[in-house]
């Protein structure tokens, strides 16, 4: 069986890492992944949960382990080793004690499909910028001033 990252053109990864203070990780987030993958947007590539306890003491949770597979299911069929020991222990090295945190890495698959439209165009992207957040945000607040 082919992977399905063997395609015409992969999309850029990207690696997320989002923290919960208090180990207060609930699983909600495993729906929106699950739909951003299903609608073709993402494909989760790798997983991981990291969690630093009070006493400093660190776990790592794969996805593959049992804990993670019932929120989780279907988020990464095929997982990767993306996530290096040394890039779990450099975000474990950043949490408070009493914190958690997940790392995602995923494909964004829709970058593909638009590169391959480029392609076939003969047309190449020459510029792409990610216009930071905060910003974006000060732009939307400014027009609902007006």
């Amino acid at each position: 069986m082919t992977s399905a990252l063997h395609a015409d053109r992969v999309g850029p990864v990207d690696v997320a890492v989002v923290a919960f203070e208090g180990n207060r990780f609930n699983g909600k987030i495993a729906p929106a992944l699950r739909d951003l993958q299903e609608a073709g947007i993402v494909r989760v590539l790798d997983l991981t949960f990291v969690r630093k306890d009070t006493d400093g003491s660190v776990t790592v949770v794969e996805l593959g382990d049992a804990e993670l597979a019932e929120d989780f299911e279907r988020v990464a069929e095929t997982p990767f080793d993306l996530l290096s020991d040394e890039d779990l222990q450099a975000v474990a090295d950043g949490l408070p004690p009493n914190s958690s945190a997940v790392i995602i890495a995923w494909e964004n698959a829709w970058a593909a499909r638009l590169a391959d439209a480029i392609a076939d165009s003969e047309g190449r992207l020459v510029l792409l910028i990610r216009i930071p957040g905060e910003d974006v945000e000060r732009a939307v607040a400014a027009l609902d001033e007006n």
